[in-house]
């Protein structure tokens, strides 16, 4: 059996979009993970929060911000899974540790954002 054939590099232009076209792989991928669909669908409620109480623009910036680097962080969570189950299909302790430091990060944006959005609520609807 014959090894694919790696691509040649490209450069200019043709780079900037075969960069776009490996993006939007990396999103197909991550859209088959429950988590993202499910954080996409929190940052989309959180929006919708802020509209209710009236959040400044900063506010918009600062929590748009941060689901992006959760999403940035769940990425390569994700693909730190992808490669830790292909090196190691059976159970050891370096893929368990290696998943569990993936999710700890994704755990702490999480919290980060949590935290903004009770910022925000405290702001708009205890000090108002």
């Amino acid at each position: 059996m014959t090894q694919p054939q790696k691509p040649e590099p490209t450069t200019g232009i043709k780079h900037v979009f075969a960069a776009a076209s490996y993006s939007l792989g990396g999103i197909k991928c991550l859209w088959k993970e429950a988590a993202f669909r499910q954080e996409v669908l929190l940052y989309l409620l959180v929006i919708g929060i802020f509209v209710l109480i009236g959040a400044t623009l900063a506010e918009y910036l600062i929590a748009t911000i941060l689901a992006l680097v959760l999403i940035a962080i769940e990425a390569l969570n994700t693909a730190i899974e992808e490669v830790v189950d292909h090196i190691s299909p059976d159970w050891s302790e370096f893929a368990r540790n290696a998943k569990d430091l993936g999710s700890f990060a994704v755990m702490c944006l999480l919290i980060a954002n949590g935290l903004f959005l009770a910022y925000v609520l405290w702001q708009h609807l205890i000090l108002a």
